[in-house]
This record gives C-alpha cells, sequence and structure tokens, in this order.
C-alpha cells in the first residue's frame, strides 16, 4: 500500500510517500523553516506523487503525526490530511511525531541500542516538548517543559523531526482498522487570547 506521510509538529516540515509493504520512500520532501508550513505543504505532497509516479488515487492512505507542537502548525498538516483523506475516500491515521522521531533514532542507532532516549522538540517560549522511551517503547510523556527543569537521569537526548519512513513505521499497526477521530497534541493553551479576554 502506498501511504502518504506527512508532518508540520516541528520546524521541519516532512512530507512523502512510502510504500507500507516494504518500507521504501519513494518521494520526500523537507524543509526547515519554523513558520509557512501552509504555502509550501500541498506542493511538496504533489511534487512527491509525480516523482513517485503516482496518481492521488493510488495512495491507500495518509499517516499524519499529530503533535505535540504549536496550534497553527498542527493544524495545517492535520487539516490537510483529513481534507485528502475525506476527498479521496481514504483512511487517515495519528501518530505522536515524538514516537516517530524515537523510531528514526532507533531505525538509525539499531535495534541492539537499549539505552533509555528522551525526545524533544521546540515548543518556543522557552521550553520543549518531552518524551522518554526504553527499548523503542513510551515510557513517560509527551509533556512540556523548560530545559532546565527535564530530568533525562542518564537517557541519551534527541533532537530532530519524524521522517516518513519513520511515521509509517509507527503507525504501520493502525492501516486497516477505522481510524480514530484526530486529536492535536498542544499540551497548552494557545497563545492567541480572545479580544473579550484581554480587559
Amino acid at each position: 500500500m502506498y501511504v502518504l506521510a506527512l508532518d508540520t509538529a516541528t520546524p521541519a516540515l516532512t512530507v512523502g510517500i512510502v510504500d507500507s509493504g516494504t518500507g521504501a520512500v519513494l518521494a520526500r520532501r523537507d524543509r526547515v523553516h519554523s513558520r509557512g508550513h501552509a504555502e509550501v505543504l500541498v506542493p511538496f505532497l504533489l511534487e512527491c506523487l509525480t516523482e513517485a509516479g503516482l496518481q492521488r488515487s493510488d495512495l491507500g492512505a495518509i499517516i499524519v503525526g499529530c503533535g505535540p507542537g504549536p496550534f497553527t502548525g498542527l493544524r495545517v498538516g492535520m487539516a490537510t490530511a483529513a481534507a485528502f483523506g475525506d476527498a479521496l475516500g481514504i483512511e487517515v491515521q495519528g501518530v505522536c511525531s515524538l514516537d516517530a522521531i524515537a523510531a528514526a533514532d532507533r531505525a538509525a542507532a539499531g535495534a541492539g541500542d537499549t539505552r533509555d532516549v528522551v525526545v524533544i522538540t521546540d515548543a518556543r517560549r522557552k521550553e520543549v516538548y518531552w518524551a522518554r522511551y526504553a527499548g523503542g517503547a513510551r515510557t513517560a510523556g509527551p509533556g512540556v517543559i523548560k530545559p532546565a527543569e527535564l530530568d533525562t537521569d542518564g537517557a541519551r537526548t534527541v533532537e530532530g523531526s519524524p521522517t516518513p519512513s519513520s511515521l509509517v513505521a509507527v503507525g504501520k499497526h493502525l492501516l486497516g482498522t477505522t481510524p480514530a477521530p484526530l486529536v492535536p497534541l498542544y499540551l497548552r493553551r494557545p497563545d492567541a487570547v480572545e479580544t473579550a479576554a484581554r480587559v
């Protein structure tokens, strides 16, 4: 099955098409920029389809990172995934973006690496999103905290962003099941405040 994988939870927008049977990435686009995901996400998606030699109708599922991440960034990716899934009549599965980063790190380090890992991403406001993993399984988090208050307790710290293959690796067991509602992991209230709340 050809799976569209995308994530906009971190400053690095990631889009790719993965063959879920082999794990092969047929096309991929990345852009490291904290803002502007909305302008490039759909063009990147269409470029990936062209590069892979596929039509939209060839896609069998979509896997999207649900954060944690900034309000606007998450909305862009999740709304795009939901819209494409609805238009194509295919399933859209949401996964924790930190889980996908941990999966990418584990794949790079090798399955024999059993050290605990703490994955962090920029949460702005001088904070980080975090989750802790042992043997590839999440044992704590996700949460948001000031870096000085994060106790890594000897674990290796990993920063980064998901890859198309790690998003599919984390969500592969969901494929073919009834998708749960897409729920963004904001972990805190949005920066924007309604006018009435300011007075």
